[in-house]
């Protein structure tokens, strides 16, 4: 069997966390001024930041298309056709149901498509361990629940400083955007765990009090001096993420994934300001090869 799954997902993990096989990744695309890259082929997180902060211009984003994953399906069949295909939330982009039309295509291949309802850093953790089990010789369907039990298990919160990208790539409503940007308004936003999308979990007027918005959010699920598993992600904001590290690191027992650049692909739609959090109790990941 062999893995593919999308640049909504980011994996940074400790070495000893990195699966031994070859993952396949079918990349988003971003335009810019005229210009197309391929998300983390041609273009990497910071250097997108560096171009937005120089222009007036607004990015967009594509998702793959059916044909992409359907080539790659084909290619990948011609040595194994069982596949896991595992993709980014349907409720944020329409790449699970692109990978679906795209195993249609490849009648010669045995693609099972699994919509994970989340992205970034929890993706990452659900697609690494797929991998892990799958070297360690797990079958397809404990493969899948392992998935499952991650995704259910794991946060995803963030924050931003500014709104503008959000508003623009239509990622919230533009008019409470809008006024929300008037008034100076950070957003403390999560992923859903039925459809996958966005939500609001609460607001701060000051970046510092959305850091600590963040904090207060774990809270909520995690006691303090809980084991968790945490990795920070920001778009092209160290300070911050540093910030939020020391503060979470205080109250919890963290197992610490190493703070990285989040997709371009994702990035594209926060702008340079944006920081969160990808969290699950550590107990989740007991027992994993």
């Amino acid at each position: 069997m062999q893995i593919v799954t999308d640049t909504g997902m980011d994996m940074f993990l400790p070495a000893e966390l990195l699966p031994e096989i070859e993952i396949h990744v079918v990349r988003h695309a971003i335009t810019l001024d005229g210009k197309v890259y391929r998300s983390r082929e041609d273009i990497q997180s910071d250097e997108l930041q560096e171009l937005l902060m120089a222009t007036t211009s607004f990015p967009t984003t594509s998702q793959p298309a059916p044909g992409d994953f359907a080539d790659l399906y084909r290619r990948l069949a011609k040595t194994d056709p069982d596949i896991l295909s595992i993709q980014m939330s349907s409720g944020l982009s329409g790449t699970y149901n692109a990978a679906r039309l795209g195993a249609q295509m490849v009648p010669e291949a045995n693609v099972t498509v699994v919509d994970t309802k989340t992205l970034c850093a929890a993706l990452g953790w659900q697609v690494a361990a797929a991998a892990r089990a799958l070297k360690a010789g797990w079958p397809l369907e404990k493969i899948v629940a392992l998935i499952h039990r991650i995704g259910d298990a794991t946060e995803s919160i963030y924050t931003i400083d500014e709104l503008k990208y959000l508003i623009h790539g239509g990622r919230i409503s533009h008019m409470k955007g809008l006024l929300a940007s008037m008034l100076h308004i950070r957003p403390l936003i999560g992923v859903e765990k039925v459809g996958g999308a966005y939500v609001q979990l609460g607001m701060a007027r000051t970046f510092d009090q959305a850091l600590k918005g963040l904090v207060n959010i774990v809270a909520r699920r995690h006691a303090p001096g809980s084991a968790l598993r945490v990795q920070v992600l920001h778009s092209y904001n160290p300070k911050a993420a540093e910030t939020l590290h020391h503060m979470l690191d205080k109250i919890y027992q963290c197992t610490w994934m190493p703070v990285a650049f989040m997709s371009p692909a994702l990035a594209a739609h926060t702008g340079p300001s944006m920081v969160g959090i990808a969290y699950a109790a550590a107990a989740t990941f007991e027992g994993l090869p």
